[in-house]
C-alpha cells in the first residue's frame, strides 16, 4: 500500500497547470487541385476562432483570415505559392467560419498543402483535410496535426504508394515494428508472461486480431480516435503487461490492483479540476479495466486462454498506434486493401522475427552456461517495463 501511495504522489507532482490540452480542438478543410491552381475552403468553430480574441470581443473576420493565410497555404518545389487576392469569406452554419482563398503557383510539380492554424494555441489542435485532384480524380483524406503539417499532394509520398509494390507494403510494416520502441516493449512483455509456446500463441493471436481489426477500421475512416489518447493507452497497456507478471509472481494481486485503480482515479480527478490529461471518463475506465485484469490475473491458476481476450483488447489499442503512421501519408485509395493486407504482413514478420531472435538469444546463453533464474529475469524484466510505462503513460497524457 505504501508503494502504491509513493505512485500516486509522483503522478500529482506530474500534473501541470490548467490548460486547454485536454479539450478537444479541431479544424476542417477542403483542397482543390486543378494544375498549378489551389483552392482551399477553410471552415473553422467559433470556439477556434475565439482562441484568437484578446478579450470578450469575438474575433473579427479580418483578422481571422489574416492568420490563417498566413498559416495556410499551397507549396511547390519547396516555394510557396503566391495567394491570389481576395480572401472570400462564405456563409456558413451557426456557431461556424468559412474562408475561401485560392493560390497559384510557378509548376504543378511535386505541390505540397500546409495548415499551421490553431498548433500555436493548442498543440493537439487537428485539421481534417479532404483533397480533391481535378487532373487525376483522385480523392483523399488526411490527418493534419503539429507533428505532421505539410501533405504532399503531387511526387511525394503518395505517388510512391501508388506505384509501390506489395513488397514495399510488406517492409513497412516490419520497420513499423523495428523502429516503435512502444511496440517492441510491449512484445517483450508478452515474451516474459508466457511459460510456454502455447501461451505464446495464444496472446499473439489475441494481439494480432485485435491490432489487424483496428488499423482496417481507422485507415478506412470508419474509426478516428485522438492519436495522443491512444499514445498514451500504448503506454498504459505495457505497464500492466509488466504489472500482470508481477502480481503472477507474487500472489498478491490485491495491492497492485488497488494501486493502479487508485492512481488512474486520481489522474481522472485532476483531469475534472482543470489540470489537463486524458478525459476523466477514460481514466476512470481504465481504472476499472485495471483493477479487474490484475486480478484476475493474480487468481487464475492457467490464464493462458484469458491473455487471448485481454491482449486482443490491447491489440485494439495497438492497432490505432499502427495506422498513425499510416494516416500521415497520402493513402491511395484504390488499393487500401493490399497495403492493409501487405502492411498487416509485414507487422507479423517482424514480431515473429523479434520473437525468434530472443528465442535464439536464450538458447545462445544457455550454451555458454550463462543462463539466470527465470524468476529474477521475469521479475527484473517487469520492474523494467513498469517503470517505462508509466513514465509514457504519464508523460504522454499531459503532454
Amino acid at each position: 500500500m505504501r508503494s502504491a501511495a509513493i505512485l500516486c504522489l509522483l503522478l500529482a507532482a506530474a500534473a501541470p497547470p490548467p490548460a486547454d490540452a485536454h479539450t478537444r480542438s479541431q479544424s476542417h478543410s477542403v483542397w482543390e487541385i486543378n494544375g498549378r491552381s489551389v483552392d482551399v475552403v477553410v471552415t473553422i468553430p467559433d470556439i477556434e476562432a475565439n482562441r484568437l480574441a484578446d478579450g470578450t470581443t469575438p474575433v473579427s473576420s479580418a483578422i481571422l483570415s489574416d492568420y490563417l493565410v498566413e498559416r495556410t497555404y499551397a507549396m511547390a518545389d519547396g516555394k510557396r505559392c503566391a495567394l491570389i487576392p481576395p480572401v472570400q469569406p462564405l456563409s456558413a452554419l451557426p456557431g461556424f467560419r468559412k474562408f475561401d482563398f485560392t493560390f497559384t503557383c510557378d509548376s504543378a510539380a511535386n505541390l505540397q498543402i500546409h495548415s499551421g492554424a490553431f498548433f500555436d494555441r493548442v498543440p493537439g489542435h487537428t485539421n481534417f483535410a479532404q483533397v480533391q485532384n481535378a487532373a487525376t480524380g483522385e480523392f483523399t483524406e488526411q490527418l493534419i496535426t503539429r507533428d505532421h503539417q505539410t501533405i504532399e499532394v503531387t511526387g511525394g509520398a503518395g505517388s510512391r504508394l501508388k506505384n509501390a509494390s506489395f513488397f514495399e507494403f510488406i517492409r513497412m510494416g516490419m520497420m513499423h515494428i523495428f523502429t516503435g520502441v512502444d511496440h517492441m516493449a510491449f512484445l517483450l512483455g508478452l515474451v516474459l508472461i508466457s511459460r510456454r509456446l502455447r501461451d505464446l500463441v495464444f496472446v499473439v493471436t489475441g494481439f494480432t486480431v485485435g491490432h489487424s481489426l483496428t488499423l482496417a477500421l481507422a485507415v478506412t475512416g470508419v474509426l478516428r480516435p485522438h492519436a495522443e489518447y491512444i499514445d498514451a493507452l500504448v503506454a498504459l497497456t505495457i505497464a500492466l503487461i509488466g504489472a500482470e507478471n508481477i502480481v503472477v509472481q507474487t500472489r498478491q494481486p490485491k495491492m497492485v490492483a488497488l494501486g493502479a485503480a487508485l492512481c488512474l482515479g486520481l489522474m481522472a480527478v485532476f483531469e475534472f479540476l482543470g489540470f489537463g490529461g486524458l478525459p476523466s471518463l477514460l481514466l476512470l475506465g481504465a481504472g476499472l479495466f485495471s483493477a479487474n485484469y490484475l486480478l484476475l490475473s493474480g487468481n487464475i491458476r492457467d490464464a493462458g486462454r484469458l491473455r487471448v481476450l485481454i491482449t486482443l483488447v490491447f491489440g485494439l489499442i495497438h492497432g490505432f498506434g499502427f495506422a498513425a503512421d499510416l494516416l500521415e501519408l497520402q493513402l491511395p485509395t484504390e488499393r487500401l486493401a493490399e497495403l492493409l493486407v501487405g502492411f498487416n504482413l509485414g507487422v507479423e514478420l517482424g514480431q515473429v522475427a523479434l520473437v525468434v531472435g530472443a528465442a535464439v538469444l536464450v538458447l545462445a546463453f544457455r550454451k555458454i552456461h550463462f543462463v539466470l533464474p527465470r524468476p529474477v529475469v521475469v521479475d527484473v524484466g517487469s520492474a523494467f517495463l513498469v517503470g517505462l510505462g508509466v513514465f509514457w503513460f504519464v508523460s504522454r497524457s499531459y503532454a
